[in-house]
C-alpha cells in the first residue's frame, strides 16, 4: 500500500531522505571509494533479505540510494523499512 507525501516526509526528513518523483532517496559520503563499495555490498544482502531492491549510483567516495516500489509506483511501507535498514547499516558498520 501507498503512503502518502505527507507521511513520508513526516516519517523521512529526520534522517536526511527526500521524497520526490514517488521514490526517496539519499546520498552518503566515504573517505575512501572501497568503503562506498563496502556499503553497497551490505545493502544487497539487506535487499534481497527483504525482496526490495534499490537503485543504486555508485560514484568517487558517493553512493546514491533511490527507492521506490516499482510494481506499485511510489512509496510503500517496506520502502521506508528498506531506507531506515540502509541507515543503520551506515551508522553501525560503515560510518567511522
Amino acid at each position: 500500500m501507498l503512503i502518502s507525501p505527507d507521511e513520508i516526509n513526516k516519517s523521512m526528513s529526520n534522517y536526511d531522505w527526500k521524497y520526490e518523483n514517488k521514490k526517496i532517496s539519499k546520498s552518503y559520503s566515504f573517505k575512501t571509494y572501497i568503503n562506498g563499495i563496502e556499503f553497497v555490498q551490505k545493502i544487497s544482502e539487506l535487499a534481497e533479505k527483504n525482496n526490495h531492491h534499490p537503485d543504486i549510483y555508485i560514484g568517487w567516495c558517493n553512493v546514491d540510494i533511490s527507492i521506490t516500489s516499482h510494481d506499485i509506483g511510489g512509496v510503500t511501507t517496506n520502502c521506508v523499512n528498506l531506507a531506515t535498514g540502509i541507515d543503520h547499516i551506515f551508522e553501525k558498520h560503515i560510518k567511522k
